[in-house]
């Protein structure tokens, strides 16, 4: 099994390399590589789910910075796994078609299996450091996704994308600084016992920053609503489908981990995810493209998400039906975007396009596209008998049910009364209701309706295969799961949620649900037939225009102005924070001129002050100096003289001690012998009489004397220890080396 979780995470990153040198020799064989690394990586996740099923096995890498990369498989983690090489794997199935005509393939090849290796890494993660790592890694290597056709609106959103990622990222880091300080550890299984009866609002709202920013969650959406439509369309199922999970995935570990049953947390967390359902749900409904359709969808299914998060955390012990709702909707939603938006890609691959009014009619009679398409919106839309309806019954009786309790009192809220939970409920209920009016606008516009260019809709009804077999199989295989799970809520959905429960809170008592009684029955039809007067209504009537020709077109109604990204982000990023920071600089520069001339100043006067006592101290310090000398000097000169009249007394008849040694005597006495024969023949007029051995004596004791004053200096002995200290050093390396 260790051995399976390290292929599993590095497997993918070791191809990516490999991949790209192969494609440079053969498009062909990077290709069937590709999509062999893939189907591998699935086939092993299959592997590791139901060899693994029941028990965890943990694997480390130590050494990492100190705290190691550490993995564990088991429950809630090897299924999103599975789920995650499941995508990838029909995503690489469909690429080779779908980018065909696409420059830079073996970059995005390369980049997408470095993502693969990362993602996997990240649901397998044993602790929030292994996470962090893997997360960053996942963040940088998924921006080539955004920025691979490289057109202009491609690399703005690209920057959208890597700063939103970048940002939350540092956000995060500090976020695990906190926690590591306060809790004392990161392991995710140790964190619901260390963080017991601490209040760790500080960490978790910057970790929630740092996830809630890939999970595309309000406010911090803005990436994908500009990412998806810019991106390859395989490339922007992963990013729904699954890259936003890892985001959903660290809010579960902070809210169920770190803040289990705090209801200020489970009320946070509730109303971003309100907020991020409707009006998720609200630019959907208005956008005109068909991607951006999805992203926008995108940003409401992850509020269905985090609404099924706040009601686990608030619910408490009675947080099943929560926990199971959250757990399979986020399922839902990965497989739901997965078909979606491949659809989209089949779209693409023939018309280049994706405005409703230029790919209007496109869809008409190719059931191999509206098949498919139909079983991802009947799903997401939560129609009865598909499973988008189960996550979602789900979720919406743990609202209702989490109301009977304010009622009955059960259970004490100091922030929700019943009414409060009641106009969340009806939200739950209009979004959903939304879904089904956004997803019934794309299907008309594309299936049903006909092109306004009688030409262009010849080109479209034009019998011809809108993708290759292999193509078509891959998106077969991920829609017609949808009706399977529907059909057998409890026998497929039911117990994957069992697998995973115990990753989201300890296992507690569970009910069973009637999915089809007419109480659950009762949630989605008032959804529907909500759906049903906003696409009549809204859509049809105020949406839709007639243009000059008398011809109906999808107009964008959504207010210009409104615009998170263009109207506050960049201004405050690009332009507030420039001017505000740079006024700041500019006043700290000048306080600090004034105040290095305010030192300057006071520096000034008190070096005058010292300056004047150090020069009294200067002047009397030699006086006082010579005044001891003299009188060290005498005692000494009177020591000297009491000690020769009694211990050293000199002796009665003084001896002369001898100059020199023998051999000053020998030299000086030859020297002078020398001087007479001189004196007597060249020297004869003016002779010499200087005594030689005398002076020659002289100069011997001068230079003993030097040379003993130099014997007895300190520096002397340290130039000695020194030159002794480098030949010990030296001696030791050549012996060393030998």
């Amino acid at each position: 099994m260790n051995g399976l979780i390290y292929t599993l995470v590095f497997m993918p990153i070791v191809c990516a390399f490999l991949s790209y040198i192969l494609g440079r020799k053969t498009k062909t064989g990077r290709n069937i590589f590709f999509c062999a690394v893939a189907a591998l990586e699935f086939v092993l996740a299959l592997v590791l789910f139901i060899v693994g099923q029941g028990t965890e096995t943990s694997v480390t890498i130590p050494g990492i910075c100190g705290m190691g990369l550490n993995f564990v498989s088991g429950g809630f983690r090897s299924i999103y796994a599975l789920i995650a090489c499941f995508m990838w794997m029909i995503t690489a199935l469909y690429s080779p078609e779908y980018f065909a005509h696409y420059r830079n393939r073996n970059r995005y090849y390369l980049f997408q299996l470095l993502t693969l290796g990362a993602t996997v890494a990240i649901f397998l993660s044993a602790d929030l450091y292994t996470t962090f790592v893997f997360f960053e890694i996942m963040s940088l290597a998924s921006y080539v996704w955004v920025a691979q056709d490289e057109k202009a609106e491609s690399m703005k959103a690209a920057s959208t994308y890597i700063a939103v990622a970048v940002i939350g990222g540092l956000v995060m880091l500090m976020g695990l600084f906190l926690l590591y300080n306060q809790a004392g550890t990161l392991v995710i299984d140790e964190l619901r016992s260390a963080c017991e009866g601490k209040k760790l609002y500080a960490a978790a709202i910057c970790m929630f920053v740092g996830f809630a920013a890939k999970a595309g969650a309000y406010p911090i959406h803005i990436w994908l609503p500009k990412a998806h439509p810019v991106a390859p369309a395989p490339a922007s199922a992963l990013l729904s489908g699954i890259l936003t999970k890892t985001g959903i995935y660290g809010i579960i570990i902070i809210s169920c981990r770190i803040l289990m049953h705090d209801e200020n947390w489970g009320a946070f967390v509730l109303i971003i995810g309100v907020i991020t359902m409707f009006l998720g749900a609200l630019l959907a409904l208005f956008s005109v493209n068909f991607k951006r359709t999805l992203a926008c969808s995108s940003v409401s299914q992850i509020g269905f998400i985090l609404v099924g998060v706040g009601m686990l955390v608030l619910s408490g012990e009675a947080n099943f039906l929560a926990v199971q709702g959250t757990f399979l909707h986020m399922v839902n939603h990965s497989l739901f975007k997965l078909i979606l938006f491949l659809v989209a890609a089949g779209i693409y691959m023939n018309t280049h396009k994706l405005e409703l009014n230029d790919i209007r009619g496109f869809g008409r009679g190719k059931s191999g596209l509206m098949i498919p398409y139909l079983l991802g919106a009947l799903g997401i839309g939560g129609i009865p008998l598909f499973s988008g309806y189960v996550s979602k019954t789900l979720l919406h009786e743990s609202i209702v049910e989490y109301i009977h309790e304010l009622h009955e009192g059960t259970v004490v809220s100091t922030i929700f009364s019943a009414g409060g939970m009641k106009a969340i409920e009806w939200i739950f209920l209009v979004s959903g209701g939304i879904t089904l009016a956004y997803m019934t606008k794309l299907f008309i516009a594309v299936f049903v309706e006909k092109n306004n260019d009688k030409k262009v809709q010849e080109k479209y009804d034009a019998k011809k295969p809108c993708m290759k077999k292999v193509s078509a199989i891959a998106l077969i295989a991920a829609a017609v799961i949808v009706p399977v799970m529907g059909l057998m809520p409890h026998a497929v959905m039911g117990n994957l949620a069992n697998m995973a429960h115990s990753f989201f809170d300890e296992l507690h008592h569970a009910h069973h649900v009637n999915f089809f009684a007419w109480a659950n029955l009762k949630g989605a039809l008032i959804s529907l037939v909500i759906g049903a007067v906003l696409y009549l209504v809204v859509v049809r009537k105020w949406m839709m225009k007639k243009s000059a020709d008398g011809k109906t077109v999808y107009v964008d109604r959504w207010p210009k102005f409104i615009d998170l990204e263009e109207k506050l982000y960049r201004p405050v990023i690009e332009i507030a924070l420039p001017f505000v920071l740079g006024n700041i600089c500019k006043v700290l520069d000048k306080l600090g001129d004034a105040l290095i001339r305010l030192v300057k100043a006071l520096g000034g006067t008190v070096a005058a002050i010292i300056g004047g006592a150090t020069d009294v101290v200067a002047n009397a310090l030699p006086r006082i100096g010579a005044f001891f000398a003299g009188v060290l000097d005498t005692l000494t000169d009177g020591l000297v003289v009491f000690l020769r009249k009694t211990v050293y007394r000199d002796a009665k008849e003084p001896v002369e001690l001898e100059e020199g040694n023998m051999l000053t005597h020998i030299i000086g006495s030859f020297l002078n012998w020398i001087e007479g024969i001189l004196n007597k023949t060249i020297w004869k007029n003016h002779e010499h009489t200087k005594d030689l051995e005398h002076r020659f004596v002289l100069r011997y004791t001068y230079f003993k004397e030097n040379t003993s004053v130099i014997g007895r200096s300190l520096t002397y002995g340290l130039v000695i220890f020194c030159l002794g200290l480098c030949i010990t050093l030296i001696y030791l390396l050549f012996s060393s080396v030998i």
